[in-house]
């Protein structure tokens, strides 16, 4: 019995006016839809679909963005049409985003609202599938010192010692912290432990003059501020 040809099909199958590459020249990468982007790094589709079609399912079976970042290769390569090159090609695109989003630790970073913390990590932290405790610490005038990852949790826990969070403000002289943990269920409630820990951090804070300025959760889409919402700042 003959063998079935299989056929890649590619990007350059669509009309020139739909490919994203020539696209990408005319109007820039911010025109794009994500699963345009996608299909520039996929490049080549599989028989009965291109390499836009392919990006689109890829990235509805991660549900979007966010899923795909949180990815293991090997759920990547796994999928038709990608494999281990595109797989390894994809990881290294989001680890660029990830690295560019930590570049900006070494600005002088003023942090002057919930938002304003939120946007330096969420990016990134966002993707963990575990809890962790990371501090910012500020100086004086709420500039950015340094983000330090002080806590590995669990599932669904990353309690840790007072002491432990605040040794990175000790050591590096800072005026303020701000703690962050991330809920990897999705939901940025926080719990009767987050309240009671917030709690201990004040005052624990206050014995050694460093300001405990907020205290966050947060998840991939979303945030919340202890300290707006008056839990464990009373």
């Amino acid at each position: 019995m003959a063998r079935e040809r299989v056929t890649d099909y590619r990007i350059t199958d669509l009309q020139a006016s739909e490919r994203p590459r020539e696209r990408l020249e005319k109007q820039g990468a911010a025109a794009f839809s994500l699963a345009e982007l996608l299909a520039i790094l996929i490049r080549v589709g599989v028989k009965g679909e291109n390499a836009l079609e392919v990006a689109q399912r890829v990235l509805d079976r991660f549900k979007g963005l966010r899923g795909l970042q949180s990815a293991s290769f090997i759920e990547l390569s796994g999928e038709r049409g990608i494999g281990r090159a595109k797989a390894a090609q994809v990881q290294a695109a989001i680890e660029l985003g990830n690295r560019l989003s930590r570049e900006r630790v070494t600005e002088k970073v003023t942090v002057n609202s919930p938002e304003d913390a939120a946007a330096l990590i969420q990016y990134e932290m966002g993707r963990l599938d575990h809890e962790e405790n990371w501090t910012l610490l500020l100086d004086t005038r709420n500039r950015l010192v340094e983000i330090r990852h002080v806590y590995i949790g669990s599932l669904n826990s990353a309690f840790a010692r007072s002491g432990e969070l605040f040794k990175p403000a000790i050591l590096n002289n800072a005026a303020g912290m701000i703690l962050v943990h991330n809920h990897p269920s999705g939901d940025p409630s926080p719990s009767p432990d987050d309240i009671a820990m917030t709690r201990n951090l004040v005052q624990a804070g206050k014995l050694l003059d460093i300001d405990l300025v907020d205290h966050l959760v947060i998840t991939p889409d979303n945030f919340v501020s202890l300290k707006e919402r008056h839990l464990g700042f009373e």
